[in-house]
């Protein structure tokens, strides 16, 4: 039976990598079975590092000197996978999920609405009851035939009545792991317990092996740090608390991670950058740790954001403002870039031509009640600004507590009738308390158009397209409103009070959105 079921986990695996993209963009499409001839990508960006990299002290650390650091390839494996298996999507964190409508849009429509459990216990940092934090977005799949089967063959795969083949994934606040029914809205698994809150968006392995990687968020019942569950056992597979090399000592990890050419990469917000080699039976084992500090700044940061990769370079920011980009091979920093402030929204990239280059935005945090937020397109092969915006932001203060001005979402970037702009939401801008949908020119950084929302808003903006190319957005603010914004113009078409907040980023199927919400809430809305 065990070897069964390898072959069935390897056949997997083979359809993770080669499954058309149709598979992935579409709830209720093509089987996932169906596989396709693959060349994999070999050739490596230049290891050549900038001066910029004399910023940096640094160490990497070599815990597995028996197997080589290179990368067996640089594929972008989430792109044909049969579903949306990590933040935004996938290695360029674009934002590409495929969304389609076929008119001009002019309502959000709920589907359903599932309910975590509500936790009430106590943590240094408050009680975080249930639903979704940030950046909380939702993992989509579509399993393919054979791995249903198994499932259900499987007593310790806790199915419940309503699984089916196309299943959401989503980490609470409330301490579980969710599985709900795409289609139904019911629960398709029991819940997984991680132990403690977690806020960030988790990632399925790829290759469809069963991993699923858990960023811990905050202390409840145990320490807190990044995690691994087999969902064919539920067992714990890897946990990463508290670890000697940190100059950080904060263990949180809301960063979602990656997987490339057969090996796992983690920030952290201890201050670590670790990879993981995945060994045959999917097992991640510790491979090499990067650790840094910016010369000069006093005191190590760590890593809130998700890192954006493009074949062998990862592009990360921090919560001091620094940008790093980093070859995977190696784990050597290439370069840095100083953007100022707290960087919690992820990086962005866009190739073109073969040059990869990456959007970087800040908060107003560490400058303090008010700042700048700082807006940058770098180009990722040597760190150097394209174009370098700022705009003025706030702190708000409300009910004794603090809220950042500046930029939470990650940028969106444009395609068909705005494939010149990118947009992202900027809060508090001008001493007021709600935020702006803002696009911006990618050639230049001039801003095209602000769009006022009625509440400031962490959550990302995502996309939907009319077959003539016609690109209209959703997006949500903190208090629960639902915008559909015409993305040439600024126009809004639609907006309703419809949830709690919107805080956690949405995941796209289709014409639908499946997105979770402070308190007990997850939602699937659909476009009319």
């Amino acid at each position: 039976m065990r070897n069964n079921v390898k072959m069935l986990l390897a056949l997997a695996g083979l359809v993770a990598m080669t499954a058309c993209q149709q598979g992935r963009t579409s709830g209720g499409g093509d089987d996932a079975d169906s596989v396709a001839v693959v060349v994999h990508d070999t050739v490596p960006l230049p290891s050549v590092a900038q001066a910029s990299v004399g910023d940096l002290d640094y160490k990497v650390f070599h815990i597995d000197t028996v197997n080589s650091g290179k990368l067996r390839d640089y594929d972008n494996q989430y792109l044909n996978a049969p579903g949306q298996l990590t933040f935004r999507g996938d290695l360029l964190r674009n934002a590409n999920f495929g969304g389609t409508i076929d008119t001009v849009p002019s309502r959000v429509v709920e589907d359903w609405m599932f309910k975590t459990r509500f936790d009430t216990s106590p943590t240094p940092l408050g009680v975080w009851g249930g639903g979704t934090g940030w950046t909380a977005q939702p993992l989509y799949i579509h399993w393919p035939d054979s791995l249903v089967a198994l499932f259900k063959r499987e007593p310790a795969a806790a199915l419940t009545p309503d699984f089916g083949p196309e299943e959401i994934m989503v980490a609470s606040l409330c301490g579980d792991v969710c599985f709900i029914n795409y289609a139904t809205g019911k629960a398709s698994r029991e819940p997984l317990d991680a132990g403690n809150p977690t806020k960030g968006t988790m990632m399925l392995d790829p290759s469809l092996n069963g991993n699923l990687y858990v960023g811990q968020g905050v202390p409840r019942v145990s320490e807190i740090g990044h995690e691994a569950f087999n969902l064919h056992t539920r067992e714990r597979t890897m946990f990463l608390p508290r670890d000697p090399m940190a100059l950080r000592h904060w263990y949180g990890t809301d960063s979602s991670p990656l997987i490339v050419g057969g090996f796992l990469f983690w920030c952290s917000e201890n201050g670590l950058i670790y990879k993981y080699l995945i060994q045959p039976d999917g097992t991640p084992t510790l491979h090499t740790v990067l650790r840094y500090t910016v010369k000069g700044d006093g005191a190590a940061a760590g890593v809130e954001s998700s890192p954006c990769v493009y074949k062998n370079y990862c592009f990360i920011g921090d919560n001091h403002g620094d940008v790093l980009c980093i070859n995977l091979d190696t784990m050597e920093p290439l370069w840095h870039y100083d953007n100022v402030d707290d960087i919690d929204a992820s990086p962005v990239c866009e190739v073109v031509q073969g040059t990869p280059y990456v959007y970087f935005t800040c908060e107003v945090d560490r400058q303090g009640n008010t700042g700048m937020s700082h807006i940058v397109k770098l180009n990722g092969m040597n760190g150097q600004p394209v174009w370098h915006v700022t705009i003025p932001c706030n702190k708000l203060n409300m009910g004794g507590k603090h809220f950042d001005g500046g930029v939470y979402s990650t940028p969106l970037l444009g395609g068909g009738d705005c494939e010149n702009l990118i947009f992202t939401n900027v809060c508090q801008r001008d001493n007021t308390h709600h935020a702006e949908f803002t696009a911006f020119d990618k050639s230049t950084g001039q801003i095209v158009y602000r769009t006022p929302l009625k509440y400031f808003a962490w959550t990302s903006p995502v996309a939907f397209y009319r077959p003539n190319g016609e690109m209209y957005i959703f997006t949500g603010d903190s208090s629960g409103n639902a915008y559909l914004i015409r993305g040439k113009t600024g126009e809004i078409l639609f907006t309703e009070h419809m949830v709690n907040n919107f805080e956690s980023s949405p995941v796209v199927i289709g014409n639908t959105l499946v997105v979770g919400s402070r308190g007990q809430e997850i939602y699937r809305f659909h476009i009319e």
